[in-house]
């Protein structure tokens, strides 16, 4: 009887021995399915996030088109205030053209050929001839050099440089705001 409940005993200890081993490689697999499955999503995350600022470095790479139509009001210093049309083309080239009201009583004006570049970051110039009325019978012809940078994809403000062309004059600096004019304008 001794030797049937020592029988006993063991088959009941290696069935619990090897139910244990099952329940513990059960336990480890599952585990490891947990860990890969874990490390698959953090993996997938960190794909999409250095994706995402991948694009959005793209993105703000771009620099905002100059080609259009822009409204440039100019002020200088002694209160001094003009408006100026510049049509920019896609190849660095425009035209100038004054717009002010006083400018309009002589009838129209002619645009002037003038270019434009872009500089680091946002950084934009455009220049050219252009003539502004002095008085009602006077006209100062000059060079004007507008260096500014986009502070959004449809205003450009910057310093000013009218540089006169006749006399020994001193060049005017001042300041300026280009908004880009939609259509019809």
């Amino acid at each position: 009887m001794n030797d049937q409940m020592t029988k006993r005993r063991d088959a009941a200890f290696w069935s619990f021995a090897c139910h244990a081993v099952v329940e513990r490689r059960q336990a480890a697999s599952a585990s490891f399915v947990i860990r890969h499955s874990s490390f698959v999503i953090c993996r997938s995350v960190l794909l999409m996030v250095i994706a995402q600022m991948c694009c959005s470095g793209l993105l703000q790479a771009q620099t905002p088109n100059m080609t259009g139509a822009w409204n440039v009001e100019i002020t200088f210093p002694n209160a001094e205030h003009r408006v100026v049309r510049f049509d920019a083309q896609a190849d660095g080239k425009g035209t100038l053209t004054a717009a002010d009201p006083k400018s309009k009583v002589w009838g129209a004006t002619k645009p002037s050929e003038a270019t434009w570049t872009r500089g680091e970051g946002n950084s934009v110039t455009f220049s050219g001839p252009m003539e502004f009325l002095l008085g009602n019978v006077g006209r100062d012809a000059g060079k004007l050099t507008c260096k500014g940078k986009f502070e959004t994809a449809d205003l450009i403000s910057g310093e000013v440089e009218f540089s006169p062309l006749v006399g020994e004059r001193p060049s005017k600096h001042g300041a300026f705001k280009a908004v880009r004019a939609r259509s019809g304008e």
